[in-house]
């Protein structure tokens, strides 16, 4: 009786759970959705950055990822879609696949040239990226580099500039953990430090070398 009756709680808080991914649609861009208060990142797909431009290659650079954002706002705004929710990404988002009027929207947006198939996620959208590419639908009509690759760029070229902060020859990075206080300094090459920032404001610096990081009381990262 008791298992009876806890398969019942657990079966109405899947449906209480359902149902909040059902309602209609805020769109925030062009692969994340929203349905209430739940943010959605659409399953399978990429859509430009909003930021992100396109072209090169002789053609004019223009806005793409603000350009997408707002044909789906146009197409999908305020509609009613039914979400099935299939994972959490790293932002403790949603990552659902969701219809509308029955079609599945990330098929219908990768058809359409609005978003690419995120083949390091989901090969489920492969084909139909293959036949807007033929088509040269929406994106494929004009040069576009990849989310992924722009994201890619984008952070290496921020690295970079972080870089240039640093003093000639000086690029061991002397980091203070937030947590725990432990002072901690990365050297290129290892694991974490390309994310690793510098904040002078917070006593944090960069050293010339790793005699010199020891003398001033960090230690070495362990990767």
């Amino acid at each position: 009786m008791l298992r009876f009756c806890f398969a019942l709680v657990l079966a109405a808080s899947a449906t209480a759970a359902s149902a909040d991914l059902n309602g209609p649609l805020r769109v925030i861009d062009g692969d994340t959705v929203a349905i209430g208060q739940t943010n959605i990142r659409l399953h399978g797909i990429d859509a430009p950055e909003n930021g992100q431009r396109c072209g090169g290659g002789g053609a004019p650079m223009w806005g793409c990822g603000s350009w997408v954002s707002g044909e789906v706002r146009a197409r999908y705004e305020g509609r009613t879609a039914s979400c099935v929710e299939l994972d959490r990404d790293r932002y403790d988002r949603v990552v659902a696949r969701c219809r509308v009027d029955g079609k599945d929207l990330g098929e219908t947006l990768v058809e359409s040239g609005l978003a690419f198939a995120y083949e390091r996620y989901s090969e489920a959208y492969v084909p139909q990226e293959r036949i807007a590419a033929r088509r040269k639908a929406g994106l494929h009509a004009t040069g576009v580099k990849s989310p992924s690759a722009f994201r890619s760029d984008t952070r290496r070229g921020h690295a970079a500039q972080r870089l240039a902060s640093a003093p000639e020859g000086c690029r061991i990075k002397g980091n203070i953990s937030t947590n725990s206080g432990a002072r901690i300094y990365h050297v290129p090459g290892q694991a974490w430090y390309e994310a690793t920032r510098i904040s002078m404001d917070k006593g944090e610096r960069w050293f010339c070398s790793e005699q010199e990081a020891r003398a001033a009381g960090w230690r070495r990262a362990l990767r």
